[in-house]
Formats: C-alpha cells, structure tokens, sequence
C-alpha cells in the first residue's frame, strides 16, 4: 500500500508505524466494511448493520428497482461493494468520486477534490437527475462518504461554481471545522443538507455512509446530502463572520436573503421528506483505530488509543502528543514502553503562507522539531490526499530535523511538503479507495531499544 515502504521503514519502529497505517486503511476499505455490515437473506431481505450493533431489514419485493447514488472519495468503491452483493437486484444509479473503480451497472462518474470543479458539477447534475427519476416504489441506496462535499458540486441559484470554489478555498484555509466549513457550503447548494432526499422523494433512501468526521454526525458527512440539516443561512453568515471571511457578492446576496426568509431553508428533521429515509453509518474513525492497535499488539507493543476525536491546529496537536509520549518513555504514564499511542480525528490548519502542505504533514514537521530519541511519529490522511498534495502524510522520528530553524519556517509559511519530500519523509499511498478521516500513530520505544 505505501508505494515508497523501502524508504520509509528503516527502523523497527519505522517499520511498526508504516504497519499500524496500512492496517488501519485496509480494514476501513468499502469491499470489506460492506460485506461485514450489509447481507443479502435469499434474494428478498437486506440488512444493515451499522457500528452501534443496530440491524435493520429491508423487504425487497416492495420494490420496483434498486439504484445506488452518492458521492465521495470512496463511493464507488461502495457501489462495487453493492453490486458484489446485490448483483443484478441493482437496476443502475450514479455516485461521484475522485478515486474510479470499475462497476457493472452503477455509472461513475468524476469530480475533484477538495475544490470542486466543473466536471463535478457535470457529474453532479446526471446524480441529481437520476434522484429525480426515483418513484415511489424505487429503493435508493446512498453511498455517502468522506469528500462527499466537494465532489458533488450543485450550486444553488445565482451562485456560480467560479464563486464556490472562491468560498471553498476561503473555507479550508481560515482554519474553520468541517462543521463550520459545511454550514456554509450547504447553503450555496442545491443537493447538500438533505435536499438530495428531497429530490429523491417519494422513493425510499437507505443512506450508507463511511465517516470521516469527529462525532460521526451524519448531516456533517459530505455535507448530509440524505439526512436532516439544522444549520440555517443565519448559522453560515456567522461562520464566515467568525473567520472574516469575504465571499463573492452572489454568495452573500443568497445568504443574506435565505437568512430573512426569502430563500427556502434546508429540510429539518420536521420535513416529511424523510419519512422513508434511514442512515447508517457503516464505518468510521475508530474502525482504523482498533485495526491499527491490533497491529501493535501483534508486535508486542502496548496500545493505547488516546482519541478518535482529535482536533484543532495541527501543529498544536502534535505538540500535545509529542509530550504525553515523552512522559510514557520518561516515567511510564500514561502507559510503559514499548507503546503505541493512536490518534483519530481532524486537525486544522490556519493558512498565512503560500506553500504547499496539508494538516498531516504539519503535525509531522511540528513534532519532528520536538523529537530528541525514542520517538517515532507517522500521520496520514486515511484517503491517502493530504491538503491538496499528492502525498497521504508523512513519518519522521529524531532524524529528520537537523536545523529546527529551517522546519520552523516551513511551517511559518505553510510550506512542509518540500521541506518533507527533501528529506524522503513523505508517505505516498495514492488513492486508497476510503476516507475515514486521519490516523496518526506514536511509537514509544523502551530505553533500551531507543538506545541501541
């Protein structure tokens, strides 16, 4: 999976931390989360289990077809999945995605990521006329993941795709969560916050969702194309005044307008529309979480799992974790070496510079400038794209920082991808075919080895 391991793993803990990764995306990959979460009973009843043990069934001769649609870094990959077990029970459908694989009987079709881009609006629109062309005796099945956002591209009334990349860009480099981020975006849009539900109905719309988000909140995923929206044009006004953050005038006038009623809100969970929705979220942080901890104890390491829901300025965060590291090699709190602290979640980063890097490889320069012996730290987005690079995150350990004031202006400028690629720390994975939001493992190592 790592296309440059033999670079990479050349230490034992090197080795260690490239396989707690691996490990994590493999067993977040759709192929093997939906055949551990969806069955078929004969050809008549589907069930879905999702992460809280919940199993529901759908009685399939009630329906007239089955068609998939959705969007995201790994939705076709559950549309493969999908068609692995439905087979011909599946009539058609649409998803958008950035990373392709081939399908039967689902259309793929492509868009861009993390900024939107013309062909995803194309795509986008083909998706929102196959949700228009749902009956009511239609089963949709929405593969809805991680990317979802970007991909899918609908932009609503006189807003132009021009102007949402605009905000977009704004958006991810003000530092703004992906709540805050989305509140926005579902506003500028004309599928996002339930309204792809909406143009779906009367069918009912069995949402399948990876997440990629802290909390696992479904109207956060990909923006909640499926499920019930409570932020209001109100709630994006203040994001963008939180960030001071200018957008294009049509942004604003549809904000503006929407915020004094005269622009319809997103669907809430009053909205009869989904009556015949159900979600499920099938997968999520803690899935590559509990693979990448049983790798660590195969080798003989002691896990510990400190959150799944990280957060903040990347660079603040690995500082926090650099320090508990250190206290478990320095005093065995809050566990004794040899150790594997894991971490989920979602770091931001506030970007004042010009260069090129992603919130992952940030974390990665920031604790490398900590790091003195004992200590190795890898962070990787599980979609295998950090920020807008093409490298997944990076590993580094004592080794990597020879002049701390060189890495403390590649940060400044937000400049750590060259800083990184220099020094042959870059984790490239490609496209991985899921998105379950990031995977940062520690090693801590016992005196003695750190000190062979």
């Amino acid at each position: 999976m790592t296309e440059n391991r033999d670079r990479l793993a050349t230490t034992d803990a090197r080795d260690l931390a490239l396989e707690c990764i691996e490990a994590g995306i493999a067993a977040g990959h759709p192929r093997r989360v939906i055949r551990e979460a969806v069955s078929l009973e004969g050809r008549d009843h589907l069930r879905v289990a999702d992460g809280t043990s919940n199993l529901a069934q759908y009685d399939l001769t009630q329906y007239d077809e089955i068609t998939v649609l959705g969007g995201g870094n790994a939705a076709a990959h559950v549309a493969a999945a999908l068609e692995d077990l439905l087979g011909d029970l599946i009539d058609g459908g649409v998803v958008v995605t950035d990373d392709p694989t081939e399908t039967d009987r689902v259309a793929v079709l492509e868009g861009d990521h993390p900024v939107p881009s013309e062909r995803g609006v194309e795509s986008t629109r083909e998706l929102l006329a196959a949700a228009d062309a749902a009956g009511e005796r239609t089963l949709v099945l929405a593969a809805i993941t991680g990317g979802g956002s970007a991909l899918m591209p609908a932009p609503a009334g006189d807003v132009s795709l021009e102007e949402l990349r605009t905000v977009t860009t704004a958006l991810l480099e003000s530092g703004a969560d992906i709540s805050e981020s989305n509140a926005v975006r579902k506003h500028c849009s004309a599928l996002k916050g339930g309204q792809l539900a909406r143009r779906a109905a009367p069918a009912t719309v069995v949402s399948v969702l990876l997440s990629d988000v802290v909390g696992n909140d479904p109207s956060v995923i990909a923006s909640g194309p499926t499920v019930p929206d409570g932020s209001t044009f109100a709630d994006a006004i203040a994001v963008l005044e939180r960030y001071e953050i200018d957008v294009p005038g049509a942004v604003a006038d549809r904000l503006e307008r929407g915020a004094v009623g005269e622009v319809p809100e997103t669907p809430d969970a009053d909205d009869p529309v989904f009556g015949d929705v159900t979600t499920h979220i099938v997968a999520d942080g803690m899935t590559v979480l509990e693979a990448a901890r049983d790798v660590a104890v195969d080798r003989g390491y002691e896990p510990l799992v400190l959150s799944s829901r990280i957060r903040g300025e990347a660079r603040e965060a690995a500082t926090t974790h650099v320090a508990i590291a250190e206290e478990a090699l320095v005093t065995g709190v809050p566990t004794s070496p040899p150790a594997v602290l894991l971490s989920g979640g979602e770091t931001t980063v506030t970007v004042t510079g010009d260069g090129s890097g992603g919130p992952n490889q940030e974390f990665a320069t920031s604790a490398a400038i900590e790091l003195t012996g004992g200590i190795t730290v890898a962070a990787v987005d599980t979609d295998g794209i950090d920020g807008a690079t093409d490298a997944a995150g990076a590993l580094v350990d004592e080794t990597t920082v020879d002049d701390r004031a060189t890495a403390r202006a590649a940060l400044q400028h937000n400049d750590v991808s060259p800083y990184l690629a220099e020094r042959g720390e870059l984790i490239r994975t490609g496209a991985t075919g899921t998105n379950l939001n990031d995977l940062r493992v520690v090693v801590v190592e016992s005196a003695s080895t750190s000190d062979d």
